[in-house]
């Protein structure tokens, strides 16, 4: 693996990060670029099983399980208010 930092302060943090955890650099790298693929990977199922949930939940009013429109209309907030902050937190990521 060919590892080229245009940085050199990057270069040397990255190096003392790898040698405080006792392991090579190329092993560090990979091992911080699988943490945060299986970081995204877990914040997108989270958020998929949220959508299907909502999904399903819009299904069933569809089917005549209609909530009253006060509750119907808090539950939008909620889910909306929900949404804004996953999409903060993605953009954060």
């Amino acid at each position: 693996m060919n590892l080229r930092f245009p940085d050199p302060a990057q270069r040397a943090a990255i190096e003392a990060a790898a040698r405080q955890e006792g392991v090579s650099l190329q092993e560090y790298i990979l091992s911080a670029a699988y943490a945060r693929a299986t970081a995204v990977e877990t914040h997108f199922l989270e958020a998929f099983g949220k959508s299907m949930a909502r999904s399903g939940d819009a299904f069933a009013e569809a089917a005549g399980a209609a909530t009253p429109d006060g509750e119907r209309r808090a539950a939008e907030l909620v889910a909306r208010r929900d949404l804004e902050e996953e999409q903060e937190r993605g953009h954060a990521a």
